[in-house]
């Protein structure tokens, strides 16, 4: 048996690092956890190529080429896994693990976006020392260069907050310290840790540069508030915003942000970032690619529907809500021809997790459970599933996160709908950058799909 007196010598001992100091594991660096990593999953991709190349993993039908390649396992992402009835696991943890895990802000509750990014980027949950560790890495690589400032004050305010954000992060490749070494002529293996340096530096600057077309475009008699170097990500980005004081919308924002970091591959803005990634663009270059897919109305606007729609619901039924008549207008929005926005999912078949997090958040705030809007969300969301069911042409009747996330930032008084893409621009980068780091890290190739004319795949079809 060993003793007590010799475990602890050997766990000092494993602490110690080479420059003869004791090291204890929860004050790595992320980047020294990635360094850690990175050597097993190389040699997991090296043995699934030797062994398994040939494995065939599913089928392609015509239906598949003509629906947008939906459903196609086609794509590695190292992070996140989307699964149609459990929803979205980040290397293996469902969102209520994250939740009781990942370590929250200093007097907060919710799960940071460092953390989550450690996450995403390690496999491995963080301590609250190396998330704070992370946060002030960031805190101190956030203020804007001048002259990326200079450009957004320059743009007008009537120009989209979301074509902005594209062009500030683009604009921020001056500085890529990925392409300079490129450039300089460096080893394979070591783009990823330039990669890492970029993306890092991006996701520090992004709350800054978000924040500034917020003022810029909504608000510009507001003074603009700098990076605090004592707060986390999101602290930061909330009292730039103008919202510091609110804690509860600072912590809603930390469970958003976090919430909506990472979402599998496959989606338009993540698939955008990995795809002109692929070509060795560097982070800012293929991030601000992702932002413009993000910008879409099929992919980052649904919130901001679902508010509108309502709205127009409770402008119409009044302060007479029944199930009776969300009921009626639900089919009437449905007779009308258009969709009930925030419900069903390109993937998922059961309601999402992250729909289910929003609200238990709702449920802990009384000021949320008193706002009418928040009210006319949770019972929406208890009748329309039987009436999607019964109308019978959703393959998915239960609500996604967008059914409610939009509307708990407007009870909070953050009411400027085309901005709200932005935040969700601002989370996002969480996902598509680490895929970026992994894709530089396993050295993967240039994506190439093969595509066909509809003459083309009749010819294959009779061959």
């Amino acid at each position: 048996m060993i003793s007590r007196s010799s475990f602890l010598a050997k766990s000092v001992a494993r602490n110690i690092s080479t420059n003869g100091f004791r090291r204890l594991a929860s004050t790595k660096s992320l980047k020294e956890t990635l360094q850690e990593v990175i050597p097993a999953k190389q040699e997991q991709l090296k043995k699934l190529k030797a062994e398994h190349s040939q494995a065939v993993v599913g089928e392609v039908k015509v239906e598949n080429i003509l629906g947008g390649m939906r459903g196609l396992k086609a794509m590695l992402w190292e992070a996140s896994v989307l699964d149609p009835n459990e929803g979205i696991r980040f290397h293996g943890l469902t969102i209520p693990d994250c939740q009781k895990v990942l370590p929250p802000a200093p007097g907060g509750k919710e799960m940071t976006a460092e953390s989550m990014l450690w996450l995403l980027l390690t496999g491995k949950v963080p301590t609250p020392e190396q998330s704070r560790q992370l946060s002030a890495e960031l805190a101190e690589k956030g203020e804007l260069p001048s002259f990326v400032t200079q450009l957004i004050d320059s743009l007008p305010k009537t120009l989209h907050p979301m074509t902005q954000l594209g062009m500030g992060v683009a604009a921020l490749n001056h500085d890529s310290e990925f392409q300079a070494a490129y450039e300089r002529g460096i080893k394979k293996p070591e783009y990823w840790t330039y990669t890492l340096e970029d993306c890092l530096n991006l996701i520090a600057k992004l709350p800054a540069l978000a924040a500034r077309i917020y003022r810029n475009v909504y608000h510009p008699e507001r003074f603009l508030e700098s990076v605090d170097k004592n707060l986390d990500l999101v602290g930061n980005y909330s009292n730039m915003l103008g919202f510091g004081q609110n804690e509860h919308l600072t912590e809603y924002l930390r469970l958003y942000i976090a919430l909506h970091g990472d979402h599998e591959g496959g989606n338009a803005s993540a698939h955008t970032a990995h795809l002109v990634g692929s070509t060795l663009s560097d982070p800012y270059i293929s991030y601000s690619a992702a932002l413009f897919a993000l910008a879409g109305p099929l992919h980052g606007l649904a919130n901001q529907e679902v508010l509108r729609w309502q709205m127009a619901m409770q402008k119409e039924i009044g302060d007479n809500i029944t199930h009776e008549n969300i009921r009626d207008y639900l089919w009437k929005t449905l007779k009308s021809g258009q969709v009930v926005p925030g419900y069903g999912h390109g993937v998922l078949r059961n309601p999402d997790p992250r729909f289910v997090a929003l609200q238990e958040f709702c449920k802990t705030h009384p000021e949320l459970q008193a706002s009418p809007i928040i009210q006319l969300v949770q019972q929406t969301a208890e009748i329309a599933p039987d009436v999607l069911k019964e109308h019978g042409k959703t393959k998915n009747p239960y609500p996604n996160v967008d059914a409610t996330s939009g509307c708990v930032l407007y009870h909070y008084g953050l009411t400027e709908f085309k901005y709200y893409t932005v935040i969700f621009g601002v989370s996002r980068a969480l996902g598509a950058l680490t895929q970026l780091v992994w894709a530089r890290a396993l050295g993967l190739p240039l994506e190439r799909p093969k595509s066909y004319s509809m003459d083309a795949l009749q010819k294959l079809i009779k061959n």
